[in-house]
């Protein structure tokens, strides 16, 4: 429709929703990612609802999620005997549809593919904005100057560093750490996931559905901030057996698998409040304009937020001057209400206090604690009406490249 180039930095979620729907409305989308290719690990993710799926099936994407789903993932909490303390059903921690991270990159990267240039191995080292457009200059040396760009980069979003300020302006930690890596199946796990808790810690384990060899630990603990390299994961390991040293139950064999593990997620729980969400010609989506980083509803605020702004900037023939406050104005208060579940998730996930845990587990075993659980959970994602913006006819889309994004 408009032909505006526009380059989003970040190739996770948010940064590929928003590639497809900007490509089906004739705009020119280049995504930048700072990984060399499409990253495939992560953990599971999940969208409950009919604006989540109701959007999914716009994308013609649905089918294909469930047919690598996870199928849904139970989180049981046991003692250090393995005695089980509580449940969480696997429809209430997994959603309607529950996809592991690197699966779900893929085939929204693959959506939108025969529309959107990929840039890998590569991230924004400079923004000049300019009467006509922006002068990106990338870490690779190169320049090129595109019409608008969009920040999809997370938590930690580069282009909101750059354009908006320093981080600390803008996200708020929340007393928790957590992180995940691979280990060996050792104890024979399906799917679901068990957990084991100290005052201020957990430990847990779940199977991977694809390969019954392989598991995930992932861990949680409380603490204030703490100073570390973000790319030093030496160092985060280090961090991760001094705060679980002299643990029981299955901690020495996960911890042990440290020594191997090639990828590491770790991060704070924190929460990212910024206002406006754009700057002249440069603006944020997702994670890096309202993230939130466990519980707050943050894939699915992604996948609406992309869809919208995507929309908004049709509907004003390519004028972002008049898009970018629309968008804002239509998502922020949705996304001020789903990051609220982030507030309590490093709670609910380590109580501080060994009261704290038993009072947990005991009202998740009640029925009527979840039921009012559920009822939150589902009216955090459904509080939004989304207009129907005109979009390209599918028919007129190019074919897909026969290269995977994700290979330069």
């Amino acid at each position: 429709m408009t032909g505006k180039t526009v380059l989003i930095s970040g190739a996770s979620i948010a940064g590929p929703s928003l590639a497809y729907w900007l490509g089906r409305h004739g705009f020119r989308p280049t995504i930048v990612e700072i990984a060399p290719k499409l990253r495939t690990g992560g953990n599971a993710v999940d969208y409950r609802g009919p604006v989540h799926l109701g959007l999914l099936s716009r994308m013609g994407v649905l089918d294909e999620l469930r047919a690598v789903q996870t199928g849904g993932t139970a989180m049981r909490f046991v003692d250090e005997h393995g005695r089980r303390l509580m449940e969480m059903p696997s429809d209430f921690a997994g959603g309607d549809i529950e996809i592991l991270r690197g699966d779900l990159s893929r085939i929204l990267c693959a959506a939108g593919a025969g529309r959107t240039e990929y840039l890998f191995g590569d991230s924004i080292a400079a923004l000049d904005e300019t009467p006509d457009g922006v002068e990106v200059t990338f870490a690779s040396g190169a320049r090129r100057t595109f019409d608008l760009v969009v920040g999809a980069d997370g938590v930690h979003s580069n282009v909101r560093r750059l354009a908006f300020g320093p981080e600390r302006r803008f996200v708020r930690h929340l007393g928790y750490y957590v992180a995940g890596w691979k280990v060996p199946n050792h104890l024979g796990l399906g799917r679901d996931s068990l957990g084991y808790n100290t005052p201020g810690r957990l430990v847990s384990i779940g199977g991977d559905h694809r390969d019954p060899d392989t598991a995930g630990a992932f861990v949680a603990f409380a603490s204030p901030e703490i100073a570390y390299d973000r790319h030093d994961l030496a160092a985060q390991k280090r961090i991760l057996r001094e705060r679980f040293a002299g643990l029981g139950w299955q901690v020495p064999s996960l911890l042990d698998a440290l020594d191997t593990a090639d990828e590491l997620y770790f991060d704070q729980i924190c929460r990212v409040d910024i206002a406006p969400w754009s700057r002249g010609r440069i603006a944020l989506v997702g994670d890096a304009a309202c993230g939130a980083t466990i519980g707050g509803m943050g894939n699915g605020t992604a996948l609406i937020a992309a869809y919208v702004l995507a929309g908004e900037l049709a509907a004003a023939g390519g004028d972002h001057t008049v898009a970018f406050a629309r968008y804002e104005a239509r998502m922020s208060a949705f996304a001020r209400r789903a990051q609220r579940g982030g507030s309590g998730a490093g709670r609910f996930l380590a109580p501080r206090r060994a009261y704290g845990i038993r009072m947990r587990n005991w009202l998740h075993n009640q029925g009527w604690f979840m039921t009012l659980t559920y009822k939150i959970a589902g009216g955090r994602s459904a509080g939004i009406d989304l207009p129907v913006y005109e979009a390209v006819s599918a028919a007129s889309r190019p074919p897909r490249p026969s290269a995977r994004p994700g290979r330069r």
